[in-house]
């Protein structure tokens, strides 16, 4: 049976609790606010389904994508509204428009990150962008594999750890399953998100239940200077006026926190889904560095790096040529700014302190003190990196 003794050997896919004959497995938050697997050990029976289906135990090789590319959405209104170029909305209007299913992470009436599913394109626009909170599989693998049996296509969209458990769980090939993941460098603790925006509505008058929109790569100013947006309504008074609040990307205190890997999951900074080995059909990221690469991609409306990892990919990406421009790019120049494709998040080391204080501080001004030192040298650094891109040019 499923025991825990080291934490950064899960990944809190749910695979396990999913394939459990006697659903003797449930899934638990620890004091971090990350879920592990909890036996029941009078209802197990000893079958060993859950260690089989385990994404850390049973581990894919390593693989190397047979076409890498960057890639915009044509349509201008959808890549505006998607986080990078606008990959994913086409891939799931496909598979919608021929009757199949779509899986992905929207946010539920709470605000936590959950995987929800998707049968018209209406639905869609849910899973659109960025979300940085793990998310709960809850029971989308046994829904999945209830849509494949009865022949529908489904396009499963995840992080390649939940990719990985999904392959596991099904421990069969279907032809009809897409998987693409998310290229990430890790998934932030969804209590420290929740305790975030709660100490935010206590500061600003309103409940979490008043929020109505949230959005970790808003566009406004730009894909290159991202911001952090979330509209809330006031519990009280203001006669219903939605109000809005804009930040940096990388001045909002969440977002610093994330970044700086102060509250990832354990298992993000041992990933055993690198290197493509999550056994997805495409992955899918920003295209970081597009500017050096291919600049007539580049009009800071959101570029994306795609990786095709099988013939399904292939042909799926097809699918969707004539409603992208793409280019096809060298893989090793693809990966130069995203390093996260093949390693894993080093651990803060103020990770510990952090989850120490958690819930005993202000969590925005907790992640301010933890973060300040490490954060001005990262932005040091890229700002040395700006000037010599400047000095290059201006030589030219």
């Amino acid at each position: 049976m499923i025991h825990i003794v080291d934490k950064s050997a899960c990944v809190g896919c749910n695979g396990c609790a999913s394939v459990c004959p006697t659903q003797c497995i449930e899934l638990k938050a620890d004091e971090e606010g990350f879920s592990y697997p909890v036996v029941d050990v009078v209802k197990c029976i000893d079958c060993g389904l859950c260690e089989r289906v385990c994404p850390v135990l049973v581990q894919e090789g390593e693989r190397v994508p047979l076409h890498t590319y960057a890639a915009v959405n044509n349509d201008n209104e959808v890549r505006v509204k998607s986080s990078s170029g606008g990959i994913f909305y086409p891939l799931a209007v496909s598979v919608i428009a021929d009757g199949g299913v779509v899986f992905g992470a929207v946010f539920n009436d709470k605000w936590r990150v959950v995987h929800t599913h998707a049968q018209c394109i209406d639905e869609l626009y849910r899973m659109r962008g960025s979300k940085y909170s793990q998310s709960e599989i809850g029971e989308c693998y046994k829904l999945a594999k209830k849509f494949l049996s009865e022949g529908r296509r489904v396009l499963f969209t995840a992080t390649p750890c939940q990719i990985a458990g999904l392959r596991r769980y099904l421990r069969k090939e279907y032809t009809n399953l897409i998987c693409v993941d998310i290229i990430c460098h890790g998934v932030p603790s969804p209590a420290v998100f929740n305790a975030y925006l709660c100490e935010e509505g206590e500061r600003a008058g309103f409940d979490v239940k008043d929020i109505r929109h949230i959005n970790f790569r808003d566009k406004r100013e730009g894909w290159h200077a991202s911001s952090f947006v979330y509209s809330y309504v006031v519990a009280s008074g203001d006669e219903g006026k939605v109000h809005t609040k804009v930040e940096n990307l990388y001045q909002n205190l969440y977002c610093k926190g994330f970044i700086l890997d102060l509250y990832l999951r354990p298992s993000c900074h041992d990933c055993p889904s690198k290197r493509f080995k999550s056994g997805s059909d495409i992955s899918i990221a920003d295209l970081w560095g597009v500017e050096d690469i291919t600049p007539e991609l580049d009009d800071n409306r959101g570029t994306s790096l795609i990786f095709i990892n099988s013939e399904v990919g292939d042909r799926c990406f097809e699918s969707i040529a004539k409603e992208i421009t793409f280019k096809e790019i060298p893989f090793v120049e693809a990966i130069k700014g995203n390093p996260q494709i093949n390693s894993s998040a080093i651990e803060s080391k103020n990770r510990k302190a952090f989850f120490q204080l958690f819930r005993k501080e202000d969590t925005a001004a907790l992640i301010h003190k933890l973060t300040k030192a490490s954060f001005k040298k990262k932005v040091q650094r890229r700002v040395k990196i700006a000037v010599k891109k400047i000095k290059k040019i201006v030589k030219i």
